[in-house]
């Protein structure tokens, strides 16, 4: 066993001992983020000198529950990986369910795309790479998050604008234009316990939603049902416990046809789609 593969173990160990779950998957990514490598690279590697403080503080600092993507600076979504730290909701692979429903989704030739919470932008910089006729609208209203937004859409077909979701009238010159709208907001119920990556390091703006976390999820569906044109589709994610209500919120409008709840890569009830009535 070289010194580097000794390092690691000893890292699985003590991040185990911290209670985190993917110890030895995280004490291989962060040795490669130390390192400069990627992770497969890692056993044809022999770190200088220099490397092991920095691997020893990186470790100390999971084992407190800095989250890994804090550390690293990055998070995977999809395909992208997406820069990220503190102040921005860090991407989640259940997202990449409702990710995937969209981009088998069949829309107009040039659609126009509105992503609403958008966080760090990973919605909409993915629609965009996977959709390059397609013109994007990201919505945020997190100053913190909207540096991160900025700067994981650049380059891309995406207009990212600072604005909160629950104000009427948002984005009125788009009404019955719009093909496609997602939605991640912010949908945990208040007071819901989170391990401590989640409730010490994101931020509270981006994950509570209310008494029962509908208070965001409400105005999105009145938005969606304004700005989408007949036939345009619509999917917004939510808590593990409100499905039922996210479709009756759904249903209630009036507006919407094919009210569908969606279950993620786990298998939970994880997002809602729909598709805007016709006008006739």
């Amino acid at each position: 066993m070289t010194r580097l593969q000794r390092a690691i173990e000893e890292a699985a160990g003590t991040l185990a001992q911290a209670g985190i779950d993917s110890a030895r998957v995280d004490a291989e990514l962060l040795a490669a983020h130390a390192a400069g490598v990627d992770r497969g690279r890692l056993r044809f590697h022999e770190p200088d000198e220099p490397f092991y403080d920095s691997y020893r503080a990186v470790i100390a600092a999971r084992s407190r529950r800095i989250p890994l993507q804090h550390l690293t600076e990055s998070a995977a979504f999809g395909p992208l990986l997406l820069e990220v730290g503190p102040g921005v909701f860090i991407p989640r692979p259940e997202t990449e369910a409702l990710l995937e429903w969209a981009l088998r989704q069949r829309l107009s030739p040039s659609p126009l795309i509105v992503d609403l919470c958008t966080g760090s932008g990973a919605l909409a910089a993915a629609l965009a790479d996977a959709t390059p006729e397609a013109r994007v609208i990201a919505v945020e209203d997190s100053a913190a998050a909207l540096i991160y937004a900025r700067r994981n859409c650049a380059g891309r077909a995406v207009e990212v604008i600072e604005a909160d979701v629950t104000v009427p009238g948002l984005l009125g010159e788009h009404d019955g234009a719009v093909d496609l709208v997602v939605a991640n907001p912010p949908y945990i119920p208040d007071g819901a316990v989170l391990e401590p990556e989640v409730a010490e390091h994101d931020p509270a703006h981006a994950l509570f939603g209310g008494p029962d976390g509908m208070q965001i999820i409400a105005p999105i569906v009145a938005l969606a049902a304004r700005v989408l044109r007949d036939g345009g589709l619509v999917a917004v994610e939510h808590d593990d416990d409100t499905a039922a209500a996210t479709v009756a919120l759904f249903e209630a409008s009036g507006a919407f046809d094919d009210v569908t709840s969606r279950r993620d890569l786990a298998g939970r009830p994880r997002f809602v789609t729909a598709a805007r009535k016709g006008s006739s």
